[in-house]
């Protein structure tokens, strides 16, 4: 009897031994962070207590002395006295819409490392009201002009006088069918093979949003392979629906997401062996910081490397990439909602010279409207069966395919093709890889621990000191006249029409912003990497234990 239960015992083994191999290989795939592990990065999340600097530590969280916290105060105190006095009726706006707009909530908490928020919001605001746009400016409640580095979270590629041009002249194609929904305009016809042909895909749905044509693409790939599990790379962004978007910010486990290391052959070989994956998620945003999120200023305390960009060996992993997929019959999706029409008018398929599945389009695309649509090959695309009737995949939105927005798709493409849009496409990796070069040398010139990177037209602000302060680069930015999105100092977008002029005074004003920011003392006493770590490690354990 136990000879016999221990050649069971050994038979169990063995049929587990493979299943065992195939998660010892998805485990190695992932990328060796918490950005590779959303499961962990969750546990972490719910586990890591909150806490909030008094005055006295807000200065010194790196050990400042008794002097350089009274000149950060007084530099501070000056910075609040000109933000609230310059923006006053824009704050206070703000301020009475975040009682009842939760999204305002949210984005005042989070501008900034956490342990600072609380102090530093009992001193300066934020605005979050425009007025009007001037070419390259935000004009606030205040009659204030701000350069726009915000890129309306990626729709602004073209500049806002372009999308007011297409806004009015969709409105007044639309205006004579009303709301008339579930129906088509003709127009519908003249969008359909324009998309078609920048696509070079057979067929076209409409959505809401980015986040609703990424959703459709998901669906759609596990409908027509019948399996579960979606493939993203780490640092990814696919929208903000539960299964792209694993670990923080997704109060539910993404139970059938797994996030793989991008650029990697042990990617690759999961993407081979394993028979339980639909889909494959691509964002060519990440071929500037592949395997690491946007950087947010939470992220931004210790110097950051600043990743090469590599057109090339990206281009040659996205074919690795479409061949696997190809022979195993995993849809690849690539998802341009950011980046659709910024790289070139055929987006990342032109730019990279690789076929997707699936492309997923939005923002800029709309023409100033919201939008999402999702292109694709017709075997994926389809949405029913003929010999099974009852077995659709069922996706419909009110008011996908709306008139105004339809016009504004229209409008957008055929001002694609003009001779004046196209000549901001002709040179533009070469005249920005020449404007990031000259921001970065007169950065190094000042000896300001700043550098930036860029792909095309979006780029990323690092550090090449560790610092608890740099976040607050973004205020002294302000202060010069330059705004940024809520994620903070990290992201600058540009429009592609960006004059030379209005680039002359980004760099005047980003050089003043940290020439001021040094002359507070804010990246004195810079803590090595090793003391900054043990610093965050013994904060949290104090907090930890006053639970």
């Amino acid at each position: 009897m136990t000879e016999w239960m221990t050649l069971a015992a050994a038979g169990a083994g063995l049929a587990l031994l493979p299943r065992a191999v195939r998660r010892l290989q998805l485990s190695v795939a992932k990328h060796p962070s918490l950005g590779g592990h959303s499961k962990m990065a969750l546990r972490l999340a719910r586990w890591l207590p909150g806490y909030a600097f008094d005055e006295a530590q807000f200065y010194g969280a790196d050990g400042a002395d008794a002097a350089l916290q009274q000149r950060r105060r007084a530099g501070l105190q000056r910075l609040a006295h000109t933000l609230n006095t310059r923006h006053a009726r824009t704050l206070a706006a703000t301020r009475e819409a975040r009682e009842g707009l939760s999204d305002l909530q949210l984005t005042g908490a989070y501008r900034v490392p956490f342990p600072f928020s609380k102090t530093l919001r009992g001193l300066l605001g934020v605005g979050a009201f425009v007025q009007r746009t001037e070419g390259a400016w935000l004009v606030d409640l205040d009659d204030q002009r701000l350069l726009d580095l915000t890129g309306s979270y990626g729709v602004n590629v073209l500049g806002h006088a372009f999308y007011q041009r297409c806004m009015a002249e969709a409105q007044r194609r639309a205006l004579p069918l009303g709301v008339s929904l579930g129906t088509y305009p003709e127009a519908l016809l003249d969008v359909l093979a324009r998309l078609r042909r920048i696509s070079g895909q057979d067929e076209v749905s409409f959505h809401m949003s980015g986040t609703e044509a990424v959703m459709q693409a998901v669906r759609l790939a596990r409908y027509h392979t019948g399996r579960r599990k979606v493939v993203r790379f780490c640092g990814a962004y696919h929208g903000w629906w539960g299964d792209v978007q694993p670990g923080p910010g997704n109060p539910m486990p993404a139970d059938h997401t797994y996030t793989l290391e991008d650029l990697s052959p042990r990617a690759l070989h999961v993407l081979r062996t394993r028979q339980d994956i639909a889909c494959v998620l691509v964002n060519p945003l990440q071929v500037l910081h592949p395997n690491k999120a946007a950087p947010g200023d939470s992220g931004l305390m210790g110097a950051r490397a600043l990743p090469a960009v590599d057109a090339e060996a990206y281009a040659a992993w996205l074919r690795q990439l479409r061949a696997v997929c190809t022979e195993r019959g995993i849809a690849l999706v690539f998802d341009e909602v950011f980046m659709g029409f910024r790289l070139a008018p055929g987006g990342a398929q032109e730019r990279f010279g690789v076929q997707a599945d699936l492309v997923t389009y939005g923002k800029t695309l709309g023409g100033g409207f919201p939008l999402g649509v999702l292109c694709g090959r017709a075997r994926w695309m389809k949405r029913f069966r003929d010999d099974r009737p009852a077995d659709l995949c069922f996706a419909r939105g009110t008011f996908n395919a709306h008139p105004h927005v339809v016009m504004g798709v229209q409008v957008f493409l055929e001002q694609l093709e003009t001779a004046e849009v196209q000549a901001l496409y002709a040179g533009q990796e070469a005249r920005w890889d020449a404007r990031a070069a000259r921001l970065n040398a007169r950065l190094a010139e000042g000896g300001w621990p700043v550098q930036v990177s860029h792909w095309s037209s979006v780029w990323s602000v690092a550090y090449t000191q560790p610092g608890r302060y740099h976040w607050l680069l973004q205020f002294y930015l302000r202060e010069q006249g330059l705004t940024l999105s809520w994620v903070g100092t990290g992201r600058m977008v540009f429009t592609l029409d960006f004059s030379d002029a209005d680039f002359d005074a980004v760099c005047q004003r980003f050089a003043a912003a940290c020439e001021r920011m040094q002359a507070d003392g804010w990246w004195e006493a810079a803590p090595s990497p090793k003391a900054l770590k043990r610093m965050l490690l013994r904060e949290t354990w104090r907090a930890w234990r006053q639970r």
